[in-house]
């Protein structure tokens, strides 16, 4: 039965013939005015991408990307400069189904609080920074996420005008590379195609309750 759109006091939604009229045209004009624009975007290169920020997030929304680098059968590849100690159910998928398409490189010990040794986690870092060098330099490889870096380049572990430089200047032209983790140095903000910054509003850690598994690792 179609309703005289008079439902909304029961908790239903009704139709309107002059309503629904509207939004058409409303949503057609809003497909026009898309379609103009998409028709302007027609580029492709390869993109600097950072997660950074207090929210949770970075890097699954890293993670997410490379499973559709593997969905689409592009090779691709991660370093992890921190959580390298952890196992985690993403290197756990990528490493045992994916293999043959995503290289996964866990590099770091643990986090500075757990490891107390600053030699030791630059001597990681830089470790693992030459490995996304040779990573990202292979042209065969489509993205390549460097997990937990911008934690690194907080500590100094890095030098931030090598990491710039190696970006600007070796980064093949169809290569995506995705840097992770909070405080992103104003230098590499500066350089990235596309930035995002996650806002903590609620985390259940504040709660007292723990990193969970397939929550947060």
């Amino acid at each position: 039965m179609i309703s005289d759109g008079n439902d909304a006091g029961n908790g239903t939604v009704g139709t309107d013939p002059s309503l629904d009229a509207r939004h058409a045209d409303k949503m057609a004009k809003k497909k026009a005015a898309r379609d103009r624009i998409m028709a302007t975007k027609s580029g492709e290169k390869g993109l600097i991408i950072v997660h950074t920020g207090a929210g949770k997030g970075k890097s699954s929304s890293a993670f997410g990307m490379i499973v559709r680098c593997v969905a689409h059968g592009f090779p691709c590849a991660v370093v992890q400069f921190i959580k390298g100690a952890w196992d985690t159910g993403e290197r756990r998928l990528l490493t045992g189904h994916f293999g043959d398409l995503c290289q996964f490189h866990a590099m770091g010990e643990g986090f500075t609080w757990e490891t107390q040794d600053r030699a030791r986690d630059i001597a990681a870092a830089q470790a693992g920074w030459e490995k996304a060098k040779q990573l990202i330099a292979d042209e065969s490889l489509r993205m390549v996420v460097l997990d937990e870096i911008n934690i690194a380049l907080r500590y100094d572990y890095l030098a931030i005008a090598d990491v710039v430089d190696f970006l600007t200047t070796s980064k093949p032209p169809m290569t995506h590379v995705v840097l992770t983790g909070r405080n992103a140095k104003d230098e590499l903000v500066e350089i990235a195609d596309l930035v995002t910054e996650m806002t903590l509003v609620k985390h259940p850690f504040r709660s007292g309750i723990k990193a969970q598994p397939g929550v947060e690792f």
